[in-house]
């Protein structure tokens, strides 16, 4: 499982003019069920991205699909990490 965080380095007037292209790019990694939950930082600095991928590499290529990251808007970091406790409602994420 993996944290993305994304930082943006464009004003906000950049950002919004890619934000309906960037939630298409979510919804349709939602739909795989390689994201798992998404949302804004506040103050809006950026956002993250819950994934869940087969590795890596694997998010490394999809993230080349963000319009964010094809446009230079945001810079991101991605944590590798292995729950181990959940929620009730999230316990079939567990790796262990």
């Amino acid at each position: 499982m993996f944290v993305i965080e994304l930082t943006y380095i464009q004003p906000l007037s950049i950002v919004d003019n890619f934000v309906s292209e960037h939630r298409a790019f979510l919804e349709r990694h939602y739909a795989t069920g390689q994201f798992l939950l998404s949302g804004r930082k506040e103050p809006r600095t950026g956002g993250f991205i819950l994934a869940n991928t087969a590795s890596r590499e694997a998010l490394e290529s999809i993230l080349q699909g963000d319009p964010f990251q094809r446009e230079g808007i945001a810079r991101y970091t991605v944590t590798e990490f292995l729950p181990s406790m959940a929620a009730a409602d999230l316990q079939g994420l567990l790796t262990n």
